[in-house]
């Protein structure tokens, strides 16, 4: 019986053809895990409605992945940048130079969570294709003993970090098309993952409305127009109109909203978004009742 061929025996449309269809097969297997990115979703927006910390935890791959997926979460929902922590192997002002040993050096992985200090409440996200990188692993269990809940994304089970994490999400995404590389069928899955736990998690704490992402933070051009196209449709204004409502809110597209659908003031604005603990669709029920 032939063995299948690899990217390097055939052409190059058949080799794309090839490496789509194992990261499809990637995506498609994070399906299977959907209850457990719920759940995990869950935890991660009662924490973060708590004033807690989310801490990603990876090395190579899974490290810059977790990278990408935290460092949108203040621009796109509003998240403290201050509240986000990063913990890669060998530390993030080297992620432009992956060196391999640094995945195995536990000992620092033990420091770095101790100097986060007590993590009671704190969210971990703690992602190893393997599910056994030592660097990983480490860390996690030095955070859950400091208190934080767990979550352990791995594309293999059963492993390591799935076995000890609060919250075991496994995306099952096989074979890679260059053997011995996760940056692929793994890497898609990961990023996946992350993609749809962060973004539920937003959503339930009320950052999304109607699919618009309402706590935007407008610090440049395009999402200030952004923010007033979110305040006009909103509020039923003409985006000329919502420019004002922004300025008096210092930005604030949830407060915006409700001053331009009118609120009495700034204020009243504001107090009725913290009343509801940041729903705009419960303040703009309670505005217009």
């Amino acid at each position: 019986m032939n063995e299948p061929k690899t990217i390097d025996q055939i052409d190059d449309q058949a080799a794309l053809r090839l490496m789509l269809d194992i990261q499809l097969r990637a995506v498609s297997a994070v399906g299977d895990a959907l209850g457990s990115i719920a759940k995990a979703a869950q935890a991660l927006a009662r924490a973060l409605s708590n004033g807690h910390r989310l801490i990603y935890v990876g090395a190579g791959s899974s490290g810059l992945i977790a990278i990408q997926d935290g460092a949108e979460l203040p621009g796109t929902f509003g998240i403290d940048p201050q509240r986000i922590v990063f913990l890669t192997a060998g530390g993030i002002d080297a992620v432009h130079n992956l060196i391999g040993g640094v995945e195995d050096d536990t000992e620092t992985a033990k420091r770095e969570i101790e100097a986060l200090g007590p993590l009671a409440g704190d969210i971990v996200i703690a992602l190893s294709a393997s599910g056994s990188t030592p660097y990983t692993v480490a860390a996690a269990k030095a955070a859950k003993a400091s208190g934080a809940v767990i979550i352990g994304i791995a594309n293999k089970a059963p492993s390591p970090l799935l076995e000890m994490a609060d919250i075991a999400i496994a995306a099952l995404s096989g074979p890679e098309a260059v053997e011995g590389s996760t940056r692929m069928a793994a890497g898609t899955a990961q990023k996946c993952v992350l993609g749809l736990l962060s973004t539920l998690a937003n959503t339930r704490l009320g950052h999304v409305y109607q699919g618009l992402m309402v706590n935007v933070r407008a610090d440049n051009a395009k999402l200030k127009l952004r923010a007033e196209a979110i305040v006009a449709r909103v509020a039923g204004v003409n985006p000329i109109d919502a420019k004002p409502s922004l300025a008096a809110c210092e930005q604030d597209v949830k407060a915006a909203i409700l001053l331009a659908s009118g609120a009495a003031s700034v204020d009243a604005a504001r107090s009725l978004i913290a009343l509801e603990k940041g729903q705009l669709k419960n303040a703009l029920q309670r505005l217009k009742s």
